[in-house]
């Protein structure tokens, strides 16, 4: 496989996509430049502004298989037009790369839009049956990061043993776009909505999780984290242009919750504590995460002289060069 490396972006592009006025964020950080402060958030972490924008010519390989879990309305590999057709991967690119590291990747395929609960009972019975016994690190993208918690701290399912869980833009603390979702829609209409997507073959259950009251009054309580299980965490940020997909989200969380990655904010992602919050990513979106980047648009950028600051491929290697590093 033929991996094309982004040449790394100037450190400038980032802070000034973050440092706009108009978002009231703070360059006053201590001793590090690069370090920016909301203050309705206090601390964002480490800034990760072109950490990943190149590949490094190695990287360590961990010792366990690494799980890849998708989240919400996620999947393996969607098929439009059956066989004619090559599959549009969600994992786009990443699954083979880890792979060509000699590192053994296996890929969860939970319920699109099932409950927390019914994607962890998944997950735990596709871990038990593909790993074969063997221990296991699990890398979340977004909402699979409540499923993955849920399973190792409430099912504990037998033959799975977590050694890790690193979870990637995942609403711990849900979303303030879920709330402002329901809030327009009205609860009085939600049945017949409901009831209309559950006609059409698709689950309901996981939408009224993403709230900030469920997930803060009634699961994270409940959910507490295994002592015997390391935890990883990274947040990302965006201040999305106008034709973005993300726009408008990414201007209600941040009136709320602060910068966020126009679904997920930094403040919801961090997790593990101190140790286990691995940083914030600058300029990268929900679906940059997962290597969904628009090329056209990395194409335009680098006609006007800027340059790509995020390398999707490049994450996960580290991610799992930090597994290795941790005798995972």
């Amino acid at each position: 496989m033929t991996i094309i490396v982004p040449r790394a972006s100037a450190r400038c592009w980032a802070s000034c996509r973050i440092l706009r006025p108009s978002r009231r964020y703070s360059s006053s950080a201590g001793d590090d430049p690069k370090r920016s402060v909301d203050p309705r958030l206090g601390d964002i972490g480490r800034l990760l502004d072109d950490d990943f924008a190149r590949l490094r010519a190695t990287y360590d390989t961990p010792k366990n298989p690494i799980i890849l879990a998708h989240g919400l309305l996620g999947f393996d590999e969607l098929r439009l037009a059956g066989k004619f057709l090559p599959g549009v991967q969600y994992w786009r690119g990443i699954t083979e790369a880890l792979a060509a590291n000699n590192i053994e990747v296996i890929v969860a395929d939970v319920p699109a839009s099932a409950s927390i609960e019914e994607r962890a009972e998944k997950l735990g019975r596709i871990i038990a049956r593909k790993a074969r016994g063997k221990s296991v690190n699990i890398v979340a993208h977004s909402m699979s990061g409540l499923d993955s918690r849920y399973m190792i701290s409430r099912l504990k399912p037998a033959h799975v043993n977590v050694l890790s869980l690193t979870t990637i833009a995942t609403p711990h603390r849900g979303s303030a776009f879920a709330d402002y979702v329901f809030e327009q829609i009205g609860h009085e209409h939600l049945p017949r909505i409901y009831n209309a997507l559950e006609s059409l073959g698709m689950k309901t259950g996981a939408f009224s999780q993403l709230t900030r009251k469920y997930m803060q009054e009634i699961f994270n309580p409940k959910t507490p984290d295994s002592p015997h299980v390391r935890y990883f965490s990274y947040g990302a940020m965006v201040v999305p242009n106008m034709w973005s997909v993300f726009r408008q989200s990414q201007k209600i969380i941040e009136q709320i919750e602060g910068p966020n990655d126009g679904l997920v904010s930094v403040a919801s992602s961090k997790w593990g504590g101190p140790e286990g919050y691995k940083g914030t990513l600058v300029g990268v979106s929900h679906l940059d995460l997962i290597n969904w980047t628009n090329r056209l648009k990395w194409f335009i950028w680098e006609l006007t002289g800027n340059r790509r600051n995020f390398n999707a491929i490049a994450f996960y290697l580290d991610i799992a060069d930090m597994l290795a590093k941790e005798g995972l």
